[in-house]
């Protein structure tokens, strides 16, 4: 790997790491905010990295997708919750389900400002070192924004295990909810199918693909500069 290409992977992973720890911090906080103490009582509400890899969804999937040449994506262990602590269960559900999906939305904005800011510096800028940092700060935010922005669509999906399964929940009658909540626990190999066994059979048909271009794209396409 050259300098360049380093440079590059160094910055994937700035990008990577704190959109999806943000995500996962952002579903126990509302999780807390609304009265359920398991992911504080875990130590999950915590910044550290660590706390929140999970082997395969932070490392492998991602690899995996930037080998394909695939939208990268993927996601930290999921911050534990108990929504029997919920006054009201199907808001709490919907909303805690709701806290990832918005911390990415505002992270894609916050990317978007530096990538504005280091095309202004690197404009603003002559030959050098000042000018060689505008380029990777732009860099980042473009790239820190279209993560955000993956991780916010993807996960509005509303398949479980996906946060946008929590807004079927409000529609469930209770008496169906045990079951769903089982249906959760064993729908990863589904999605997974549908995220790399399908696209990799049938190259025509990848829906992820499609639905990505449609809307995280279009999206960063509006605030991104062209």
């Amino acid at each position: 790997m050259n300098n360049t290409q380093i440079a590059s992977a160094l910055i994937s992973i700035l990008c990577f790491i704190p959109a999806i720890v943000l995500h996962e911090v952002a579903h126990g906080w509302m999780a807390h905010r609304l009265g359920d103490p398991t992911a504080a009582s875990q130590g999950r509400l915590s910044l550290n990295p660590i706390k929140h890899i999970d082997p395969f969804g932070t490392v492998i999937l991602p690899l995996m997708l930037m080998l394909m040449n695939a939208p990268i994506f993927g996601y930290a262990k999921p911050v534990p919750y108990n929504p029997r602590y919920f006054k009201n269960l199907k808001q709490g559900e919907v909303l805690t389900g709701l806290a990832g999906p918005c911390a990415n939305l505002l992270l894609g904005f916050v990317g978007a400002a530096i990538c504005w800011g280091g095309m202004f510096w690197y404009d603003a800028s002559a030959a050098g070192i000042g000018r060689q940092i505008a380029y990777w700060l732009f860099y980042f935010g473009y790239y820190f924004t279209l993560i955000n922005f993956f991780l916010m669509f993807f996960n509005l999906i509303p398949i479980p295990p996906l946060d946008g399964s929590s807004l079927i929940v409000p529609f469930l009658p209770d008496k169906a909810l045990p079951t769903w909540y089982k249906i959760q626990q064993y729908s990863m190999p589904i999605l997974m199918i549908l995220l790399i066994v399908v696209p990799y059979v049938a190259p025509s048909i990848d829906p992820i693909s499609w639905y990505m271009n449609a809307t995280a794209y279009n999206l960063a396409g509006l605030i991104l500069p062209s």
